[in-house]
Formats: structure tokens, C-alpha cells, sequence
């Protein structure tokens, strides 16, 4: 659970496969294609509530898939009212951010 979790975080907020003109992959190693590690994440509690998969017949369900999610709209939703500003684009690399910015500020002007 933790670790799908960490995964929806790093997808929200910085994975991301960049490609040159030539459409090759520039970041293909775990030195240029960044992660999150521990130092990067907060604690994170976990509370498992079961409930039994009515279309399963032993009412098994995925723990894989449960935890990815959430953390990409809550992360967007946190960034987007910190900044004044919606970025829908993830990851939500800082150079996406400060571009939102600057546009809001120049459309305000």
C-alpha cells in the first residue's frame, strides 16, 4: 500500500519519459529518470478497510492498483491552490508550474 502510493506521488509529481528529436529516449537510466526516495516522502499510515469484491467469489480484491491513484489528483489539487494556478499536465515539474504562473500573470495583465 505504501508503495503504490510512492508511485502515484513520483507520477504526479516527477516521472516522466523525455525524448529527443530523434524520438530516443534521453532518460533512461535511474540517474536521469528521477524516483522518489525516503528523503523525498512524508509518512505515510495506511488504514485497510475490507470489504469483499462482490464480483470476485472469494471477494478478493487488488492491493497494487488501490493506492496509485489518489495521490495524482490530491497532489495536482494541492499544487494548483498553492499556486493559484491549474496545471493538469503531470507530472507537475517545477518548470510546468512557473510557466502556468507566468501566463496567469501576463493574462492578468
Amino acid at each position: 500500500m505504501q508503495g503504490g502510493a510512492v508511485q502515484g506521488i513520483g507520477w504526479a509529481l516527477n516521472e516522466e519519459y523525455i525524448f529527443n528529436a530523434k524520438g530516443e529516449l534521453e532518460n533512461a537510466g535511474f540517474l536521469d529518470y528521477r524516483i522518489p526516495v525516503a528523503s523525498d516522502l512524508p509518512m505515510i499510515d495506511t488504514v485497510i478497510v475490507e470489504v469483499p469484491n462482490p464480483l470476485h467469489p472469494y471477494g478478493i480484491r487488488g492491493v497494487g492498483e488501490v493506492p496509485i491513484c489518489p495521490p495524482m489528483p490530491a497532489v495536482v489539487t494541492a499544487v494548483n491552490q498553492a499556486a493559484g494556478v491549474r496545471v493538469c499536465d503531470l507530472p507537475l515539474s517545477p518548470p510546468k508550474i512557473l510557466a502556468a504562473i507566468d501566463a496567469a500573470h501576463a493574462e492578468a495583465r
